[in-house]
């Protein structure tokens, strides 16, 4: 589980959110087509905070309040940019490819049972694991493709630069809660950390 949060832990780092605001107040962000409403994301927050509840918690550094909004606005607006990426070239993740992870990281941490407070360290929303996964799959796909092409990077900036890129093609627009998305990074600024967002 480690690795595997590792690996999304790196794509998503130095990713900023400069919030453009929404067309709907409903709406967590939207990436070109693609609406995220805040059912969404709010969602996402409600199964961390329930599952916290159901496991032995000491031990874990579990964020909360902003950081924990950012980062699950932040994966959810990442997971979208990475099926776009994926649908621009024509790159897949099989069910099978997901259920293949699934049971690997099952067997890493050791049984089904010890799923759950491996995802709540891990601060991964349990409805959106499937989701996870699939982004790390997507994100692993992308890494060999590019150094098919000959990046040497290790750091993620070769996937970082596709986000921009994507992002800045898309049009990513945050509502105003969340932040801002910074379109030359690819990051999410928190709201409460942004001061050119109106209160």
């Amino acid at each position: 589980m480690n690795n595997t949060k590792k690996i999304v832990a790196v794509i998503s780092a130095g990713l900023l959110l400069v919030l453009t605001g929404c067309s709907s107040s409903n709406s967590a962000a939207t990436i070109g087509k693609t609406v995220i409403p805040n059912a969404t994301v709010q969602g996402s927050i409600n199964d961390i905070l329930k599952e916290r509840t159901k496991v032995d918690t000491k031990g874990m550094n579990l964020v909360t309040g902003v950081e924990l909004n950012t980062n699950a606005i932040r994966f959810h607006v990442v997971s979208v940019l990475f099926d776009d990426i994926a649908a621009k070239i024509k790159m897949k993740v099989t069910d099978a490819e997901i259920a293949a992870r699934r049971k690997g990281i099952i067997e890493q941490v050791g049984s089904e049972k010890e799923l759950a407070p491996a995802l709540v360290n891990a601060q991964i929303a349990k409805k959106d694991f499937p989701r996870y996964l699939r982004t790390v799959l997507l994100a692993e796909k992308f890494g060999n493709a590019l150094k098919a092409q000959g990046d040497t990077s290790t750091d993620g900036s070769g996937i970082q630069k596709l986000l921009v890129a994507i992002g800045k093609e898309e049009k990513v627009k945050l509502n105003p809660r969340y932040g801002v998305w910074d379109y030359d990074n690819a990051n999410i600024v928190p709201a409460a950390d942004n001061a050119a967002v109106k209160k």
